[in-house]
């Protein structure tokens, strides 16, 4: 498979992700030994990329990926993302995330290395009740 058509499936799999699509997809789309690391993860293999998207349905409501922007370079590719959703604890307004994942594609077109990019603090605790406070008095104090 080219990266063109590997980054276009990579594309379609995010922007329509579901728990099904997780079950019955992330095999075809991921290497069985990717690497799969963001600002709380860290994992390799199907079973545990598959947990995090799992973990992910479970945390929040109506959870949606959409991608801004692509930039393909021989075997590696640049993604830039808004995740939209709505915690189901703590406050019930949609929220998104920006951020940016960087792909490898193996020989075969199946993603080998997926990192993601974002800032948990500013796009995540910042929005929470309570620590949210304090991380945007931190952010503050920093910048004085």
């Amino acid at each position: 498979m080219t990266p063109d058509i590997a980054l276009a499936r990579l594309v379609h799999f995010f922007e329509t992700i579901s728990p099904e699509s997780v079950r019955i997809e992330l095999a075809s789309v991921y290497a069985s030994n990717a690497r799969f690391k963001d600002p709380f993860n860290d994992v390799t293999g199907h079973a545990e990329i598959a947990a995090i998207f799992t973990h992910m349905f479970a945390q929040v409501e109506q959870p949606r990926f959409v991608v801004t922007g692509t930039v393909l370079q021989g075997a590696q590719a640049f993604l830039t993302w808004d995740f939209l959703f709505t915690m189901k604890r703590f406050t019930r307004t949609p929220q998104c995330i920006k951020g940016a994942t960087h792909i490898v594609f193996d020989a075969n077109g199946a993603v080998a290395l997926h990192r993601d990019y974002w800032d948990a603090a500013e796009e995540l605790y910042e929005k929470l009740p309570v620590i949210g406070a304090l991380m945007r008095w931190l952010k503050r104090a920093a910048r004085r």
